[in-house]
């Protein structure tokens, strides 16, 4: 195995294992009425801390697989598919790191906050929490980021579509996932589940395309 089929593979597996966390990110966190003590003391557990790490790291992972799409372009001749798949990664990158900063506060803060008011029964103290959530410059940020995550699927579809060596279908599922980031933050938990899976269905189906692309070579064209 030559380093191009052991990144793209290495790709495979990172946007495969993303898939996976987002829909244990959307199953696992607890979602109640957060102005109650009860929304109070979801903060405050196991299952909201380990449902945002999951997503934190689900970001981490999804640019990694668009710079190993990258890679595996190269290796296919390079072009106007390698540079879009660059320009994915780049966005991908830049978009996680914007999030991330987001996901922070509300992996470690809410936690902070739903401990605090828990313990001395202040459910009003809750609102301290939204506060910060929907600070102007924390709002800004975190829709650039989703706006730049979504940009950046779309791009890597993009690549896929024109690379000639993976299924044209394969990325649009997840450049689809990517697009709804944020407006399923709006929808019932039930929904948000929906999405979860959604990502993890376009994400095997990319990392099967990376896979396959990786143990054939670059030189087998898809349809």
């Amino acid at each position: 195995m030559n380093r191009h089929q052991s990144r793209t593979r290495l790709g495979a597996i990172a946007i495969a294992l993303a898939g996976v966390l987002f829909v244990l990110y959307e199953a696992l966190a607890p979602r109640v009425d957060q102005t109650t003590l009860e929304g109070a003391a979801s903060w405050a557990s196991a299952g909201w801390a380990v449902a945002h790490i999951a997503a934190i790291i689900g970001l981490i992972l999804i640019p990694m697989a668009w710079s190993a799409l990258r890679n595996h372009l190269d290796a296919a001749g390079g072009g106007k598919p390698e540079r879009t798949a660059f320009l994915a990664a780049l966005l991908g990158y830049a978009g996680s790191g914007l999030t991330i900063s987001y996901y922070g506060a509300e992996t470690y803060g809410l936690k902070a906050i739903g401990e605090h008011a828990a313990a001395v029964g202040d459910a009003s103290l809750t609102s301290i929490g939204e506060d910060f959530r929907m600070d102007p410059t924390a709002a800004t940020i975190f829709v650039v980021g989703l706006a730049l995550i979504a940009a950046a699927a779309t791009l890597a579809a993009i690549a896929v579509w024109r690379s000639g060596t993976m299924h044209r279908w394969s990325a649009v599922p997840m450049a689809v996932a990517m697009a709804l980031y944020l407006p399923q933050f709006f929808v019932p938990h039930p929904l948000r589940i929906a999405w979860g899976a959604a990502v993890t269905a376009g994400a095997l189906w990319i990392a099967r395309e990376l896979w396959r692309a990786a143990r054939t070579g670059p030189e087998t064209p898809r349809a």
